[in-house]
């Protein structure tokens, strides 16, 4: 059984990431290019020109076809071909390399896995923070060797912070405070209420003001492999509570994680607010700072998968503050083993 989901959106890249060049990325365990035609929509295809397999990406952009490096067969967008190598012969459209549907929207370029006829954009993971007006986003990306679901319980447990982390947003109150896990149809969240505490750096430079503060932490998992984390602090007198808390300074740290080998993904990551949302500064520093934080859990999951590799015969084992992961690994099976079974 495949460890992820067909027909599903998956992030292929940034929007800034897709030009006229092609940009070769395996989703899902196929090769595939993108690039933009003249008229700046996205064109993806499988990344393998039908005559010898040399990547696509290799090729020469020609107007809005792709013309392959090797002997010089030329695609359309739609992959299928309109000139061959020797220019006297007629093009032959049974020749086609395989295209796939995509669409754009919250900064990101989806592609859709699986059968074309089902990719409905309304079933697009809904990351609203990052499309909302008064919100700002921005963020960036890693690839990282490990199983996208690693990076998943990472994000579904945030206890690793207080030594992962410890010299940012990390503090041992994150350990102290109970958490509260609960499944809303697909979607798992985890809970977090921190009372009365300090601020980690981070929060108390975006806070601008001392005092102890109340910190919440919200992790939602989204299928097909996103998560939200709804992070911040408010002064302990704001009135902050876990269901309402845009007293303080808020954020939502949004994650998709896109499978890319069963031991390899590629990580979107970036961080919405609705404070200082006018001044690009405190983007671009958002971003250094997210992006050494995220370059930790990376060192941590490569370091995890190699030892998952090194000890097949011992299995991951799940404690109380696992429960968000878990809950979430079993929603992306059993979408997996339905869709299965529907196709058997």
């Amino acid at each position: 059984m495949s460890t992820w989901l067909q027909n599903a959106w998956y992030v292929a890249a940034w929007d800034a990431e897709v030009e006229s060049a092609p940009l070769a990325r395996t989703i899902c365990g196929t090769p595939m290019m993108f690039y933009r035609k003249l008229d700046r929509t996205v064109v993806a295809l499988r990344d393998a020109c039908p005559h010898r397999l040399l990547p696509l990406s290799m090729g020469l952009r020609e107007g809005d076809a792709i013309r392959c490096k090797y002997h010089g067969l030329k695609l359309g967008p739609d992959g299928v071909a309109i000139e061959m190598p020797m220019r006297n012969d007629a093009p032959n459209k049974r020749i086609c390399a395989e295209s796939f549907v995509t669409h754009e929207r919250h900064r990101y370029v989806w592609v859709w896995i699986g059968d074309r006829e089902k990719a409905d954009p309304a079933l697009i993971p809904d990351l609203w923070p990052c499309s909302t007006e008064g919100w700002v986003f921005d963020g960036d990306y890693y690839h990282v060797a490990c199983d996208y679901r690693l990076m998943i319980d990472n994000l579904m447990d945030l206890t690793h912070e207080t030594h992962v982390h410890s010299g940012s947003i990390g503090q041992p109150e994150i350990m102290e405070a109970p958490i509260r896990t609960r499944v809303d149809g697909q979607d798992v969240i985890v809970e977090r209420w921190i009372p009365g505490i300090d601020a980690p750096p981070f929060w108390r430079t975006a806070l601008k003001q001392p005092g102890q503060v109340d910190r919440w932490q919200i992790c939602r998992f989204v299928m097909p492999a996103a998560v939200m984390i709804d992070v911040g602090v408010a002064p302990v007198d704001a009135g902050a509570t876990l269901e309402k808390h845009d007293q303080g300074v808020r954020g939502m740290v949004v994650d998709f994680m896109t499978p890319e080998t069963e031991t390899s993904h590629h990580y979107f990551w970036g961080m919405a607010r609705n404070f200082d949302t006018s001044d690009p500064s405190i983007t671009a520093q958002l971003k250094r700072q997210q992006g050494v934080v995220f370059a930790e859990d990376k060192e941590i999951l490569e370091a995890q998968q190699r030892a998952l590799a090194a000890n097949p015969d011992l299995k991951l084992a799940a404690y109380n503050i696992d429960e968000g992961g878990t809950r979430s690994r079993h929603i992306i099976a059993r979408a997996i083993r339905a869709a299965e079974e529907v196709t058997v």
